[in-house]
């Protein structure tokens, strides 16, 4: 969810230069909020809030009308609703996100093949194969935004530009509902002025240790010497960030992304300090962290868990396998280990995560002489069978009987719990 409001929205005119741009960055506006305002057309116009009311749920998403008072993705909804008390909160169906994500991606294909999804609402396209029979690329992207609405009914911004990442620059910019071109003779005039912050990469610390030595703008860092930087931010990020601010972005489209972990997180609704509630939610969280790796055809060897503890202090450990295991069983086991091993000192547990990570394809992971998830894999593969027929939530291990369960959502890590919808394990993905 992008952090702008809407208020600094840019556009090209239709006679910009886009002779050397074969790079679009689609990113469709305020996804969640759209996709609900589709059934509750009568809201458009005012602030919405998705997310749940109740207990300490995060906004999954807002409208700009929200954003303007504040609202961002990520933010407890009791603090959302006391920035815009007036905001309407309407509770998220990813079942429905998802499908109109697939309907936007076959729109994207039929355009070119060469493109790349970075998530469920966004891609990048190279349509330099489709300009004879499109058009230039900003035709095309304008054919893009029409054939979006015309299968979907949603808005989306588009980005045009040389590289991939002044093309999503471009599309930010150009929220809600718009089309930016940067030329490419005037990449550089587009970037300096922008603040450092805005470059591919730049959080929060490093930001600071840049603006600490005087480089406040894109240009300033442009004009810096590489030692100087790579002092300030270490040797590989440094030469990175120095290419990108003179807008040399040499990456292609990636045609074959993987995921790299699947991970689920779960915010309680009140803090816990009974370790086996705890264990309980591990155990769910790596049963629907286990399907997602079985239904994506993949095995991880790592087993990571994420605790965010009542004074927002957060810890991760991981432990490494022999062997890559998409059972459910094997990954708490581990999980629920390396929870005994932390020293909490008495402290409350308000968010609890299971991660696996390191994944290769669960057919070419190698089988040792001695299976040791053999048991449990026979079970969870049954399990598989059931929930294929009757779905995810038909069959549960006997200790979560009465226990809310939440089905898997999406590819990319991204969890719903109980009302709380969390973020992925790990850093968190550009806000859309």
């Amino acid at each position: 969810m992008s952090r702008q409001d809407g208020a600094s929205r840019r556009v090209s005119a239709d006679d910009a230069d886009d002779s050397a741009t074969p790079i679009l960055h689609v990113d469709m506006d305020a996804f969640f909020v759209s996709v609900e305002l589709l059934e509750r057309p009568e809201l458009r116009g005012l602030p919405i809030i998705v997310g749940h009311q109740e207990g300490r749920s995060v906004v999954t998403s807002a409208s700009y009308e929200a954003r303007r008072y504040g609202v961002r993705a990520a933010m407890p909804v009791s603090q959302a609703m006391r920035l815009c008390p007036s905001a309407v909160v309407l509770p998220p169906h990813h079942d429905r996100y998802r499908e109109y994500s697939d309907r936007v991606m076959e729109v994207f294909e039929s355009v070119t093949p060469l493109v790349e999804p970075l998530s469920i609402d966004e891609a990048f396209l190279d349509v330099s194969g489709a300009v004879r029979l499109l058009g230039r690329p900003r035709t095309i992207a304008a054919l893009v935004k029409r054939r979006v609405f015309e299968a979907t009914s949603l808005p989306c911004s588009v980005g045009v530009a040389s590289t991939k990442y002044v093309a999503k620059l471009a599309s930010g910019m150009s929220k809600p509902d718009g089309l930016l071109v940067v030329p490419a003779h005037e990449t550089l005039d587009f970037l300096h002025p922008l603040p450092v912050g805005a470059l591919w990469g730049v959080g929060g610390r490093t930001e600071e240790q840049l603006t600490n030595r005087g480089i406040r703008t894109i240009g300033q860092l442009a004009a810096t010497p590489l030692a100087a930087i790579q002092r300030a931010v270490g040797e590989a990020s440094g030469r990175r960030l120095l290419e990108l601010a003179n807008g040399v972005d040499p990456r292609g489209i990636e045609l074959t992304r993987r995921e790299k972990s699947i991970s689920h997180e779960m915010t309680f609704a009140v803090d816990v300090a009974d370790a086996t509630v705890v264990k309980r939610e591990i155990l769910n969280l790596a049963g629907l962290v286990a399907i997602r790796l079985r239904k994506g055809g993949f095995a991880g060897r790592t087993i990571a868990i994420r605790v965010r503890y009542a004074d927002f202090s957060t810890v991760t450990r991981s432990r490494t396998l022999g062997e890559a295991t998409n059972v459910g069983r094997r990954v708490y086991d581990e999980a629920a280990s390396l929870f005994d091993e932390l020293d909490r000192n008495g402290r409350l547990v308000r968010l609890i995560g299971v991660k696996v990570d390191q994944l290769v394809d669960a057919d070419t992971a190698g089988a040792a002489l001695w299976d040791p998830d053999e048991e449990w894999r026979e079970a969870e593969q049954t399990i598989d069978r059931v929930a294929s027929r009757f779905g995810d939530l038909a069959i549960a291990p006997a200790s979560l009987l009465g226990t809310p369960r939440r089905r898997g959502l999406g590819s990319r890590g991204d969890s719903q719990a109980a009302g709380s919808p969390d973020q992925p394990l790990g850093p968190p993905d550009p806000q859309r």
